[in-house]
Parts: structure tokens; sequence; C-alpha cells
């Protein structure tokens, strides 16, 4: 089943193995908390295939680069169960869907969206 796994991404068991605190993005009414929130924090949601393996390698990559702040909320949206909350958040911060994909929200913005390869977790720190 590993073999497997390391082709077509991992069980959201196994995406749970985490240094970050994630917190879960399963209902769009969490899209209001995360404005309400960015008014004070940063708030990052990190959109995930995962069944996709460069989804899967740029969130380990993140997680490994990610470095907890009090001033940051992470958030993680499983895209394969929640595409409607991805397409709320398209309309919502005014973002083009990918995945995977990055955003970043202040002050009810998205003031920095990436994807793929570009995602870096260094640059929260511009943002600070």
């Amino acid at each position: 089943m590993s073999l497997f796994n390391n082709f077509f991404g991992s069980t959201p068991q196994e995406e749970t193995n985490s240094k970050i605190n994630w917190l879960q993005l399963t209902v769009s009414t969490q899209l209001d908390e995360i404005e309400d929130a960015s008014n004070s924090k940063l708030v990052l949601i990190f959109k995930h295939s995962t069944r996709c393996s460069i989804s899967r390698m740029a969130l380990r990559q993140f997680e490994n680069e990610f470095e907890a702040n009090e001033n940051v909320l992470p958030y993680y949206l499983d895209l394969l169960n929640h595409r409607d909350i991805s397409n709320e958040i398209a309309i919502k911060f005014s973002v083009v869907h990918q995945s995977p994909q990055l955003l970043i929200i202040s002050k009810e913005k998205c003031i920095h969206n990436t994807s793929h390869s570009d995602i870096d977790a260094g640059v929260i720190k511009n943002y600070l």
C-alpha cells in the first residue's frame, strides 16, 4: 500500500502527521471566521489534493519550513472532500482555484496567493 500511496497520494489519516497545528476547513461558514480573524492575525489557507503527488510534496516542504507563530492561523483544506469550499474561497478572495495552493489572508483580503513549487513558508515572514 505504501508504494501505491507514493504514486497516488496518502490517506487523510497520514496527512495529519504534521508539526503544524492545522485548523481543518470543513464548512463554508468558517470563511467568515477567517475574514474576522484576519483583522488581528495572518490567516493561511493551504488547499491540498490528497491524491496528487505534487500537492503532497508541496505540503511536506511547507510543513518542514513553517515556523509556528502565535500571529499566524494555519487552515488546511482537503480539496477532494471540500471542493465547494475551494470554489467559495475563489469568489470571496478573488483568486483562481489551483492545487496545491497557499493563500495568505490579512484584513479580510488575500494578500499573497501562490501554487505548486512556488509555495514557500518563508514568505510568511514578509507579512508579519
